[in-house]
């Protein structure tokens, strides 16, 4: 049972981390969208370096988890 106790808890950690991250970036949209007072968009090639930059951070990860 150990086990899965320490799959769950990795599990809801990612979770988390997932959900603030992305809170985080929506809160900087709508700052930024305020500033400019109109809609939040992002451009095609804005989500492309957004898509880019967190498949680097799973790379990144996956190699550290291959190290070990």
């Amino acid at each position: 049972m150990e086990k899965s106790s320490w799959k769950t808890k990795t599990l809801l950690l990612g979770a988390l981390i997932g959900a603030v991250t992305g809170l985080v970036g929506a809160f900087l949209l709508v700052q930024r969208a305020e500033q400019s007072k109109s809609l939040p968009k992002i451009t095609a090639g804005e989500g492309v370096k957004v898509g880019l930059g967190v498949l680097g951070i799973l790379r990144m990860l996956a190699e550290m988890v291959e190290k070990r």
